[in-house]
């Protein structure tokens, strides 16, 4: 064996050694190894508890900061005499304002923003509602208040948290608004009844010895409710200015002709004409009408399908009439009214004296209502009216009838001044020649008519003449201990390029002292 050998097992040996011993050591650490004392535990919660105190130090800062911020914030709160940021109304920013910037600003928005008139437009058909008309409020005052309330109604930690809450998250307030919706409602009726294709109710007239009755016909009429619905949201969210709205419409059928109906209206007993000395009072007499022909043949006649049917009537005649109790039956004149015509226009004076003569001479009784179309009838070829100039929609073209209108406006006037009751009354879509505005009445058969109710204790005596180019109505009566002296006043209001507006008032006086002052209407015309 070599050196070299020899020095190689010697090695080999002892690195068999060493792995023993190095097994033996491992064996003896695997029993005695503990790896939390391995990682020095003191020193680790040293670590932690610097850490925390840090933490706990930073956040006591914050804290002590944040409290600090929110005491200077609740004193500016508490000091602060306008709105707080984030409030809004009708979603205008108010915050930082005083209640009487903060109203004046929401006023002038409003008022920026409403229209005047309330257009509408049905097909060719144009009109307007006058907003001044709807007696329009916004309440503004108690949205403003409310709005300058919050923030300032509890302690002054809790007002401080409002504000906070406000300024992250906004507060719009809206305020309350009303409106005349009766008014609203009258004028859409109103535009219903004027509407170029608007339904035509069946009707009825005496005309000399015959009841003439009508069917109507198929036509539109506004959807009131819908359209009220409609207006009040524009006018509520500011959104009617410079638009136009379409008119929306209901297709009606006109009622059926009730015959037993309209024979209890039509059947009159006739009334002796007598007067009482002690009270004063006079009772004039009254025709009695009845169906020429029996109620069974009526209804046969009504089977068949006509446009118009003619019943023929016969008069009932009291015993004793109001002539035979002599000319003190209408002893005072209580009012008259004259306007002008043309006298080279024929057609329409001929219109002029058939409506004419068909009112002059009635009477009615204490509480009677007249009603125009009622007394004048149809306006017809075979009743002998002639083409005459008329509106239709807002233009002025030939129509059968055309006039008669002008003596509506008189006898409206008569009947102003004679101190009657308006049940109804419709002005016209221009202001006419013979009337000024708000002193007209226009009628359509059929769908707008002209009524006024007797309201004295008396009967009155409608007197009617046309001749020489003067339409005259004097209305006769007795005269009370306290009558009243009448005045009508009636002016334009204001205008636009397209309409005028105007108003009329009745004002009663006694000794010369003002008693009462009524307002007769609100109009609006279309200008020229």
């Amino acid at each position: 064996m070599s050196v070299k050998d020899l020095e190689l097992d010697t090695n080999i040996t002892n690195i068999e050694t060493n792995s023993t011993n190095l097994n033996s050591q491992i064996s003896n650490n695997k029993t005695e190894f503990h790896p939390v004392e391995d990682y020095h535990p003191t020193t680790n919660k040293s670590i932690f508890a610097e850490v925390a105190t840090i933490f706990g130090i930073l956040v006591f800062v914050f804290i002590f900061l944040l409290l600090i911020a929110f005491l200077i914030f609740t004193f500016v709160n508490a000091k602060n005499e306008h709105i707080i940021s984030g409030i809004r109304i009708k979603d205008i920013d108010v915050s930082g304002l005083s209640i009487d910037a903060a109203k004046e600003k929401i006023q002038n928005y409003i008022n920026e923003n409403l229209p005047e008139n309330i257009n509408l437009v049905h097909n060719d058909y144009e009109t307007s509602i006058p907003m001044s008309a709807l007696n329009v409020s916004f309440d503004i005052d108690t949205a403003v208040k409310q709005a300058y309330a919050i923030g300032k109604s509890g302690n002054a930690f809790e007002n401080s948290f409002t504000a906070l809450k406000t300024f992250i998250s906004n507060i719009d307030i809206e305020p309350n608004f009303t409106l005349d919706e009766e008014q609203l409602k009258t004028s859409l009726n109103d535009i219903s009844s004027k509407l170029p294709d608007t339904v035509i109710e069946s009707g009825y007239y005496i005309d000399g010895n015959n009841l003439i009755l009508t069917k109507g016909s198929e036509g539109n009429v506004v959807d009131v409710n819908q359209m009220c619905a409609y207006i009040k949201n524009g006018i509520l969210n500011l959104t009617l200015k410079d638009r136009t709205l379409d008119i929306a419409t209901l297709s009606k059928q006109p009622s059926e002709i009730n015959i037993d109906k309209i024979y209890s209206e039509i059947y009159k007993e006739p009334v002796d004409a007598y007067y009482t000395q002690d009270p004063y009072a006079v009772y004039p007499s009254e025709n009695g009408v009845d169906f020429a022909i029996s109620l069974d043949e009526v209804k046969n006649m009504l089977a068949e399908d006509q446009d118009e049917y003619v019943i023929p009537l016969k008069t009932l005649y009291p015993n004793v009439t109001t002539n035979m109790i002599g000319t003190e039956a209408f002893p005072d004149l209580l009012s008259t009214y004259s306007t002008r015509y043309s006298i080279s226009d024929r057609d329409r004076t001929t219109n002029l004296q058939l409506a004419a003569s068909k009112i002059n001479g009635t009477v009615l009784m204490p509480g009677e209502t007249f009603s125009y179309n009622q007394v004048v009838g149809e306006r017809t070829i075979a009743a002998g009216y002639k083409e005459a100039p008329i509106y239709v929609s807002g233009e002025v073209v030939d129509g059968l009838g055309g006039g008669i209108c002008q003596i509506t406006s008189t006898l409206y006037n008569a009947v102003l001044y004679a101190n009657l009751e308006i049940v109804e009354r419709s002005n016209h879509q221009f202001v006419p020649s013979y009337v000024t505005a708000s002193r007209d009445a226009t009628v359509v058969y059929g769908s707008i008519d002209f009524k006024f109710k007797n309201n004295r204790d008396y009967p009155i005596k409608l007197v009617c003449s046309v001749s020489g180019g003067i339409a005259k109505f004097d209305i006769y009566g007795l005269r009370s201990n306290n009558e009243y002296d009448v005045e009508i006043s009636s002016y334009i209001t204001g205008s636009t390029s397209t309409s005028t507006y105007s108003e009329a008032y009745r004002i009663l006086k006694q000794n010369g002292q003002v008693v009462s002052t009524e307002l007769l209407s609100k109009d609006t015309y279309k200008r020229h």
